[in-house]
C-alpha cells in the first residue's frame, strides 16, 4: 500500500499528527449470540456484528440463529446500516464437506457482508460457491506475520483477524506492509492456548474446542499427584480458593484507544457471543464513546474515567492488556480466581414506552418498589431514578418483580427501547 492510500472499508479519516499519515477510523465489531444481543449491539453503537448459524461455528452454546433467523438478522442489521459477519470457523472433518457446501449455498442467499473462516478447505469452498461474499480469516488460523497476511490476501481473503500473541509494533508492520484488512480483539475473555486452539477440552471432557464445544477446563481446579504415591493429591494453590493455573485475565484496551487506532487496525473486535446483554451494552457503549472521542479530537483526547468505571461494573476477571505491549508472562495469569463487577445489579431491559414515563420492562433479576435504579442509554452517563410505580402486565400494583416476568415501571426519566436497567 502506498503512503497515501486508504484500505477499503474505512469511513472517517483523521490526522493524529501533522507529520503522520492519516489514520483510518476503525470499525467497532460486536458479538451477537442471538437476536436480542444483536438488537443491543446495534442500539449501543456497533458498526458491525458477528454471529453464527446453528452449526459450523466455535460457539455452539451461545444460542445462535436458525436459517430464518439469519435472514431476519441480516435484514435488521442492514436496515440500521450495520454490517453482518457470519462465522463458519470450525476445523471441519471429511464427513462434513457436503453439509458445508449446502451451508455455504444458504449463506449466499442469506447475504451477510462476510463469512468468517479458519479452515483453508472451507476458504476454498467459499471462493467456489459464494465468490461474491467477502472472506474474513478467523484468529484460529494463527496469522502471526506479514508474509502470512500477504499469502491469505493473494488467495482472495479480504480481512484477517490477527493472532492474539502479536504486540502492537508487529501488528502495525502487517497493517502498513499489506493491503489486507486487519482485525484484533480489544476486550473480553482470552484463551490460554495458542490463538485459542486448545485440546484440553478434547482430552478431559470429550468436547472439541476447535469445533465449538469447549468445556473451559482452563477454569477448573487442579491437584498434582507424585508418581509413586498415586492416592495422595496435593492442591496446587495460590490461595485458599484452589488453583487456576491455566486461567487468563480478561482483555481490556479502553485506556489505549490511540495506540490501537494509530496502528492502522481496520476493525476492533469485542469478545463475548456467550455473554449477557448487560455486558454487551456496557462494553459496546464504552468503546463507541472512546473511539469517537479520539477521532473527533485526537490532540486533546484523554481516557474518560467513566469508561473505566463502566467496564468495571460488568462481571469480569481482572483486566490486562494481553500481548499488545510486551510478552505478557505472569501478568496474564489470573492467579487469584477473583471476579469483579456485580452480576446481580442487572435488572432488565426496556421493551417499550407506554406513555407518561411508563415503560414495559423485561425483568431478569428481582426488583422491588423501593429500589433505586439507573438506566443505561447509548448517549451519556447512566441516569439514576426512583421507581414511582410498579405494576404487573395487567396494570395491578405490586411490591416486587421477579425474574422472567414483564412489568410496568413508572420512572422519573425518559428512556427508550433496549435501554438497560440496573440496580444501584
Amino acid at each position: 500500500m502506498s503512503a497515501g492510500s486508504i484500505p477499503a472499508g474505512g469511513t472517517t479519516i483523521i490526522c493524529t499528527d501533522f507529520m503522520k499519515k492519516p489514520a483510518l477510523k476503525p470499525e467497532l465489531l460486536a458479538p451477537a449470540g442471538n437476536f436480542e444481543k444483536l438488537e443491543i449491539a446495534i442500539h449501543y453503537g456497533a458498526d458491525a456484528v458477528y454471529l453464527a448459524g446453528k452449526n459450523f461455528s466455535l460457539r455452539n452454546f451461545s444460542g445462535n440463529f436458525t436459517e430464518n433467523e439469519l435472514f431476519d438478522a441480516v435484514n435488521f442489521a442492514h436496515d440500521h446500516k450495520v454490517k453482518v459477519y457470519l462465522a463458519c470457523n470450525i476445523y471441519s472433518r471429511n464427513h462434513e464437506q457436503e453439509k458445508l457446501k449446502k451451508f455455504l449455498n444458504k449463506t449466499g442467499r442469506i447475504g451477510p457482508d462476510a463469512i468468517i473462516i479458519s479452515d483453508p478447505g472451507i476458504v476454498m469452498l467459499a471462493k467456489e460457491i459464494i465468490p461474491e461474499t467477502e472472506i474474513h480469516l478467523s484468529t484460529q488460523a494463527n496469522t502471526t506475520n506479514l508474509n502470512a497476511a500477504r499469502f491469505w490476501h493473494s488467495l482472495g481473503v479480504k480481512r484477517v483477524n490477527l493472532a492474539r500473541e502479536l504486540p502492537l509494533n508487529e501488528i502495525k508492520e502487517i497493517c502498513t506492509g499489506s493491503e489486507i484488512e486487519t482485525e484484533t480483539f480489544i476486550h473480553g475473555a482470552m484463551c490460554v492456548s495458542y490463538s485459542g486452539r486448545c485440546l484440553l477440552s478434547n482430552f478431559l471432557s470429550g468436547r472439541d474446542s476447535n469445533r465449538g464445544l469447549c468445556s473451559h477446563p482452563c477454569r477448573w481446579k487442579y491437584s498434582v499427584v507424585e508418581e509413586l504415591r498415586p492416592n495422595e493429591y496435593h492442591s496446587v494453590m495460590e490461595d485458599n480458593l484452589g488453583s487456576y493455573i491455566f486461567n487468563s485475565k480478561d482483555l481490556c484496551m479502553v485506556e489505549h484507544i490511540p495506540d490501537l487506532i494509530d496502528t492502522g487496525i481496520t476493525s476492533l473486535k469485542i469478545e463475548g457471543r456467550m455473554k449477557g446483554v448487560n455486558y454487551l451494552a456496557s462494553v459496546v457503549k464504552t468503546y463507541r464513546e472512546a473511539i469517537d472521542a479520539y477521532v473527533d479530537d485526537p490532540f486533546t483526547y484523554k481516557t474518560n474515567p467513566f469508561w473505566v468505571a463502566e467496564l468495571n461494573k460488568v462481571f469480569h476477571r481482572e483486566y490486562c492488556t494481553g500481548f499488545y505491549f510486551n510478552k505478557a508472562g505472569q501478568n496474564l495469569q489470573n492467579y487469584h480466581n477473583t471476579h469483579k463487577g456485580k452480576i446481580h445489579s442487572f435488572i432488565g431491559k426496556i421493551i417499550k414506552g407506554t406513555g407518561n414515563q411508563n415503560y414495559r420492562v423485561a425483568i431478569r433479576n428481582k426488583l422491588t418498589l423501593d429500589d433505586i435504579i439507573e438506566v443505561l442509554s447509548p448517549i451519556g452517563r447512566p441516569k439514576r431514578t426512583k421507581i414511582t410505580e410498579l405494576r404487573d402486565i395487567n396494570k395491578n400494583p405490586i411490591d416486587s418483580a421477579h425474574p422472567n416476568t414483564i412489568v410496568i415501571l413508572k420512572l422519573e426519566i425518559q428512556c427508550q427501547p433496549n435501554d438497560i436497567v440496573r440496580k444501584i
